[in-house]
């Protein structure tokens, strides 16, 4: 039997699953998608949650078997006690996320009656765990991955095993500081990364300078026109997640950042802005780490979710 990973991502405005081979590859017509956001409800959430994780499973193709569940979820998490508190999602503070995904899959009444592990990490984690195994960061052991989108997350992986810590939010570099750059205070700390550099964020910036568009999209159009408000916007967030990098490498000695999220991809400029923070660091070992885009397309977060399945043996016990 084939065995396939049954792979579910939660973020700030979508939940996706999919069926994920131990290639790191989609099983054809099993991805599926369904709204979350700030204005959900537990029952909009479950019910969200409940429909891609059964629309996967029936994609099970003749065969092959669904040898395990693995979840990225944006964080904070609780990963022993298998709770979620999404920063973005109001109504799921400590909600018990990994026990609800296997009450759905489970023997239970109404689950799929399918006995198999369910694994919960923070979604930095797992899209880190992707780059390493099919993306960007192949063969490479001091590792940090970066998701710049609805937020900012991050996860680690050191000498070659993936560092998530007690309670699974180490590398949460969307909350460490970056100096005199200051953002939307949202979350109650206006100097975090995530308050100035997210996507919703770096376009609020914009039009407290007199921008008037409302999204990322028209933000990376309105760069590519020449506009300046959209240059300065672009200039200003890159500075400060070079500045994160800069921090990040220096406390742990990374060889490679790999970077992906719909929000870094509005110009292959915003790069160049972090690498040039990069560049005039003082140390010659943090000047040496490279910055790149994720190899992986918008499946990455997935493939993320299914390599705690798949290679479950680089995550601590």
């Amino acid at each position: 039997m084939t065995p396939l990973a049954l792979a579910v991502d939660f973020g700030g405005t979508k939940v996706e699953a999919a069926l994920v081979d131990s290639d790191g590859r989609l099983v054809p017509d099993s991805r599926h998608r369904r709204p979350t956001g700030r204005t959900a409800s537990v029952a909009d959430l479950e019910s969200s949650v409940g429909d891609v994780v059964r629309a996967a499973a029936s994609a099970l193709p003749e065969g092959a078997e669904i040898v395990g569940v693995g979840i990225g979820c944006a964080g904070p998490i609780d990963r022993r006690r298998g709770l979620v508190s999404p920063l973005n999602v109001p109504d799921w503070r400590d909600y018990p996320l990994r026990d609800f995904i296997a009450s759905v899959v489970g023997a239970g009444e109404g689950g799929l009656g399918l006995d198999i592990p369910v694994t919960l990490e923070m979604d930095g984690v797992a899209i880190t765990m992707a780059e390493h195994w099919v993306g960007a960061a192949q063969g490479v052991d001091n590792v940090m991955g970066m998701v710049i989108s609805t937020g900012i997350g991050g996860g680690l992986i050191v000498d070659g095993r993936v560092i998530t810590g007690p309670t699974g939010n180490a590398g949460h570099i969307g909350h460490v500081e970056v100096g005199d750059i200051v953002g939307e205070d949202t979350f109650g700390n206006a100097s975090a990364l995530e308050a100035m550099a997210s996507g919703p964020h770096t376009v609020a910036w914009a039009r407290t300078q007199g921008f008037a568009g409302t999204t990322g999209e028209e933000l990376a159009a309105a760069y590519a026109a020449g506009d300046p408000i959209a240059r300065d916007a672009i200039a200003r967030t890159g500075q400060a997640v070079g500045r994160a990098i800069a921090s990040a490498t220096a406390l742990l000695d990374l060889e490679l950042v790999a970077i992906g999220g719909g929000f870094s991809h509005s110009t292959p400029d915003l790069f160049d802005r972090m690498r040039e923070v990069i560049d005039h660091h003082y140390f010659p070992f943090v000047r040496k780490v490279r910055i790149v885009p994720s190899a992986l397309s918008s499946e990455g977060p997935l493939i993320g979710a299914a390599a705690l399945i798949h290679r479950a043996t680089l995550l601590p016990a």
